[in-house]
């Protein structure tokens, strides 16, 4: 992604795309009158470029073929010895020498990928998606007979001891312990905790299907454990969806015994708001619950019939916003949506009050998240400047590890476009901390000046919305 933007902005370049040769990725090129003669594989590299003369044409190819290379030397690996597989690279290293392997390959590989590192008592955080269910039950029970913790399927966030995995922000180390079915919210929960001068001990995520019936809670049960036994977790907060019934109470019922306190933040109607969450534990804990970081956007009426448009890059807070926004508006159609009759399906674009997911595994199939390609946002903020329909604009935008370096620096001209189409009143939750490498007061300062107001709060950003709508939040 980083290269195809770089690449765009060359003069005369008219269209690139620089990705995996995955389906999604053909069917984008196909779309800007890129797609190539002869169809290749998904494990290919596809390049595809349109200028307007030979000298544009060759000289984006050769920009292409440069920041390939100099990706490859910054990242140190020019040089290295590459295994083809973890059990291979772990047969090179003494015993001891690593605690935690990380499998990011499609789904039909990770469970070789996984069972190799847990047969060598290693735990693992599974990035892949497109993993069978009753695969992840058989890797977590692996797991727990070597006793080893398997973080995942799915599985984008965590901080072991300090060390950010996948999508995590830096934040300050600390008494609490997260447990977390949920990468995004798992991401808010610690990093509002570190801006209430609180950290976190580790943040070890289970994946979203663990609290499921069909997983029965085995990593949250064995993270839980894990935590209770750890002498610098004080304090755990699970972060979920609401889990099975059965699942519910076998992890209560566990809970209950540690030595620590367990408490919940569980998404549902009846309790939609992780901020919430993390301020009843400051009370638990006897701490003044802070005033929340924002930045002020310029003075907007109410859009007058105008509907909530929720262009979310992660998917927890794009349910919290849901959860919250329901009760004043009424059905909110979504790619992931409440119910199953409000499901988008494939019309992005509907009118009426929507929320879309643009992380959830359908978007993201052979694609770079959104998070890092924040793509298919842009074009969907283009679209609705473009629409005649009155709206308040909801955004998230997610610092930290793995994130887009500057995510402003990609909205913030969208942004400007949009609201010199059309009044489009903009509201973003901004999810990070001052520490991360993007510094949180940087991107509020810059999408601030592009008349977004800007909460650290996802539950705040969306309260503003609805008095925007002119609704009782």
């Amino acid at each position: 992604m980083q290269v195809s933007r770089t690449v765009s902005a060359l003069p005369g370049v008219t269209g690139v795309i620089v990705a995996m040769a995955t389906p999604l990725n053909l069917e984008l090129a196909g779309n800007m009158g890129l797609a190539p003669e002869e169809v290749p594989s998904p494990e290919q590299l596809l390049i595809a470029v349109r200028a307007e003369d030979d000298a544009a044409l060759t000289a984006a190819v050769a920009a292409v073929d440069a920041a390939l290379a100099e990706r490859e030397r910054s990242a140190g690996t020019a040089d290295a010895v590459r295994h083809r597989t973890i059990g291979a690279g772990l047969d090179e290293l003494p015993p001891d020498a690593s605690a935690l392997a990380i499998v990011s390959v499609p789904g039909q590989y990770a469970v070789a990928e996984a069972a190799d590192a847990i047969a060598a008592g290693r735990s693992v955080l599974i990035f892949s998606d497109g993993v069978p269910v009753e695969h992840e039950v058989a890797l977590k029970r692996a797991a727990r007979d070597a006793g080893v913790l398997v973080m995942g399927p799915d599985c984008g966030t965590a901080i072991v001891s300090g060390v950010a995995l996948g999508f995590a922000n830096v934040v300050r180390p600390g008494p609490v312990g997260l447990v977390a079915a949920s990468g995004t919210g798992a991401q808010q929960v610690s990093c509002l905790l570190d801006m209430a001068g609180v950290g976190v001990s580790h943040v070890l995520g289970v994946g979203g299907r663990d609290l499921s019936e069909a997983v029965g809670g085995l990593a949250t049960l064995d993270a839980l454990a894990a935590l209770d036994a750890d002498p610098a977790t004080e304090r755990v907060l699970l972060v979920s969806k609401p889990p099975a019934p059965s699942v519910e109470e076998s992890v209560s019922a566990a809970a209950a015994e540690l030595s620590v306190p367990v408490r919940s933040a569980v998404l549902s109607p009846e309790t939609p708001d992780l901020t919430a969450a993390v301020e009843a534990l400051l009370t638990d804990m006897g701490m003044d619950v802070p005033t929340w970081p924002s930045r002020p956007g310029p003075v907007e009426s109410s859009v007058p019939g105008a509907t909530l448009k929720g262009l979310y890059s992660g998917g927890t807070l794009a349910d919290e916003a849901m959860l919250i926004a329901a009760p004043a508006l009424g059905d909110i159609r979504s790619n992931t949506p409440l119910r199953p009759e409000l499901d988008l399906g494939t019309d992005l674009s509907a009118s009426g009050h929507v929320v879309i997911d643009f992380g959830d595994d359908a978007l993201t199939v052979g694609r770079a998240h959104p998070m890092i390609d924040p793509t298919l946002r842009l074009e969907a903020i283009a679209a609705l400047a473009a629409s005649d329909e009155p709206a308040v604009l909801l955004l998230d935008v997610v610092l930290g590890y793995g994130a887009d370096p500057d995510p402003a620096g990609a909205l913030v001209p969208a942004l400007h476009a949009a609201r010199a189409r059309k009044q489009l009143p903009v509201v973003v939750a901004l999810v990070g901390t001052e520490a991360d490498p993007q510094g949180w007061s940087r991107q509020a300062d810059a999408l601030a000046a592009a008349g977004a107001v800007v909460f650290a709060s996802n539950a705040a950003a969306t309260r503003h919305a609805l008095r925007l709508l002119g609704v009782a939040p």
